[in-house]
């Protein structure tokens, strides 16, 4: 398998776990849109995401960029063999045009995070934090909501302990 298709693999078997842990995940209709190992793509459509207007719920638009944030970092660790906790620590969304059609969230390590910091930092204090982004394309190829998100991952107790 080459590492494009291991990236894939991983992501999907990602959001299997979401569909299957998450009920609100499943009801929203949540796939794989892509995975490269560095950006995830999530995908959902319209139908069971719509608003009184006809238009994507805000709280659908929040939901599907958070949850691919988390898959970023979820995805990093897993990829490292860290058995982590993953948990939004802060989150800003910007709603900035209506999404009238299926929509997907594209969500990556923000720019000024380095994922060596991420990982030398859990290594030395079993936490560590860091900064995600994550946007809704709308129809006109610009952003229609944006999240900026810091993830904080806590390294699980072993069984033993």
């Amino acid at each position: 398998m080459n590492q494009a298709d291991s990236h894939t693999a991983a992501a999907q078997a990602l959001v299997t776990f979401i569909r299957d842990s998450i009920p609100l995940a499943h009801t929203m209709g949540l796939e794989l849109g892509s995975y490269d190992g560095e950006k995830l793509v999530l995908n959902c459509p319209l139908a069971p995401n719509v608003n009184d207007k006809g238009c994507a719920f805000g709280g659908s638009l929040t939901s599907l960029m958070t949850l691919a944030c988390w898959g970023v970092v979820e995805l990093a660790l897993r990829q490292r063999g860290e058995d982590c906790d993953v948990y939004v620590g802060e989150s800003t969304v910007r709603y900035l045009d209506p999404v009238w059609g299926d929509f997907q969230a594209e969500a990556q390590r923000a720019e000024e995070a380095s994922w060596d910091t991420f990982f030398a930092t859990l290594a030395a204090r079993n936490r560590a934090r860091i900064a995600v982004t994550c946007q809704v394309p709308g129809e006109d190829g610009k952003p229609a909501a944006t999240l900026a998100a810091q993830f904080v991952a806590k390294r699980r107790k072993a069984a033993a302990e």
